[in-house]
């Protein structure tokens, strides 16, 4: 036997295994994404859409009405039938005064049956609280409290005429001794507060009553004690109304040429049209605005804040924070001629090849804005160096010569990003309404990005 025989080891021959260079290749694939995305920027897109917005004005106004002020003519406990702010004719029982109080007693408890109270009351009270819920709006939490006062007026008003009426024999016996009644002399609305500003008019205002801080006010409530004298109540007798706003002088001299303007209640957002006149004392300009609708809705305010809508319009509305800035090349529109399998509108670039020679090639450029002798083109084709050459004319033409800055956004319509100049109308803190239908703006719908900073020309949308 041969010791010295070799044993050769056995080498496997490698194979490769398709499976594994797949599952290699999908996980490098997906580590690649997923490390692209986390990387990346993140663009939210925002989709233009229609919008009015006007150059407004908010002033605090002073409202001046035609207001007879009653007074009552005993002591007692006054109790109230009419609803602050409702409407009364001539010889509507509008409030009583008990002298001893023995009589409001008993109405203060003859009225606490709520069950007593017929159809009309509770379908208008159900109608006052449908209307508040489905206009309710959670950002003007505020109305709930006029919602709650309205109610209770409403509920006293009823209540208390309920009970006055069943307690008619006994009030009559009483009334030539300490149970007295008054009833309205005109019509008009019902107010139950004076303020010693009833007197004032559009001709007599003076400036210390814009100053709400050192404002008083003297209210009369259903069961409270009430001096002979003192103001019961007071009659609004027109629906013709005044405010009157304190205004800067460039306001005053915007409003010079006109009567009429539009105006916006910052109470309720309710709108309406006034005409206006325009007076100036001790320097201080002002707009007496005349109404002659919506009287009653602020019956129970001596001060509004008021929007007036000066130079209102409409156009797409955008968020200010997609609006962004480029900086442009302005080339002369006679360096631009028609060229090229698309027939676009574009320049002759004079180029030099590797052996020092010059040639011409013909670029049509992305155009982003034109005035009158300018197209606006960005520098994706053309350098600041690039020059142009006129057509059918040896001049020429420094690309970089002159620029220009645009304001606009980035349209994400093909899932990259594409500048559009905007032309702003309005402005306000956070959007802005720009002009429709321009020749290299954005349209309705368009998407957009929500913040112009974050991105650039041509950046790909993740």
């Amino acid at each position: 036997m041969d010791n010295n025989k070799k044993v050769v080891k056995y080498h496997k021959p490698f194979n490769l295994n398709i499976g594994v260079i797949i599952f290699v290749i999908i996980f490098i694939y997906l580590v690649y994404n997923v490390f692209s995305y986390v990387t990346a920027t993140h663009i939210s897109p925002y989709e233009v859409e229609q919008g009015t917005m006007a150059a407004n004005h908010i002033y605090r106004g002073l409202i001046l009405r035609e207001e007879q002020v009653y007074y009552a003519d005993y002591t007692g406990v006054l109790n109230l039938y009419v609803k602050e702010g409702s409407k009364v004719s001539y010889n509507n029982l509008v409030y009583s005064i008990d002298e001893n109080g023995s009589i409001s007693d008993l109405i203060d408890s003859t009225g606490q049956d709520v069950s007593a109270l017929d159809a009309d009351v509770l379908n208008e009270i159900e109608e006052n609280i449908y209307d508040f819920q489905s206009t309710y709006d959670p950002q003007n939490f505020y109305n709930v409290y006029s919602f709650k006062e309205n109610i209770d007026s409403s509920l006293n008003e009823a209540l208390n005429l309920n009970a006055l009426s069943q307690l008619g024999d006994y009030t009559a016996g009483a009334a030539g001794s300490a149970f007295h009644t008054a009833a309205a002399d005109t019509h008009g609305v019902v107010v139950y507060y004076t303020d010693g500003y009833e007197s004032i008019t559009p001709d007599n205002f003076t400036a210390d009553m814009f100053h709400e801080a050192s404002y008083t006010r003297v209210s009369n409530q259903n069961g409270s004690n009430i001096q002979a004298g003192s103001a019961a109540y007071k009659l609004i007798t027109s629906e013709y109304w005044n405010i009157v706003l304190p205004v800067p002088q460039a306001v005053a001299a915007e409003l010079s040429d006109d009567d009429t303007l539009k105006l916006r209640f910052v109470k309720d957002n309710k709108t309406a049209y006034a005409t206006y006149t325009l007076t100036n004392r001790d320097g201080q300009d002002y707009v007496i605005l005349t109404l002659k609708n919506s009287m009653i809705r602020y019956a129970k305010d001596r001060y509004v804040g008021v929007e007036l809508l000066l130079n209102e319009g409409t156009g797409l509305k955008i968020p200010n924070s997609a609006i962004t800035e480029k900086k442009f090349f302005t080339v002369p529109k006679e360096y631009f001629m028609r060229g090229g399998d698309s027939q676009n509108e574009g320049i002759l670039v004079e180029r030099t090849d590797k052996d020092g020679k010059k040639y011409t090639e013909f670029i049509a450029p992305t155009i982003y804005y034109e005035t009158e002798e300018y197209y606006y083109i960005d520098n994706e084709e053309v350098s600041s160096k690039d020059s142009i050459l006129k057509p059918d004319s040896s001049a020429s033409y420094k690309v970089g010569e002159k620029t220009a800055t645009l304001q606009g956004v980035y349209n994400i319509n093909k899932g990259y990003a594409v500048f559009k100049q905007i032309d702003i109308l309005y402005q306000n803190e956070e959007y802005s309404i720009v002009r429709k239908g321009t020749d290299y703006g954005i349209a309705l719908y368009d998407h957009i990005a929500l913040d112009g900073s974050k991105i650039k020309e041509n950046d790909l949308i993740q």
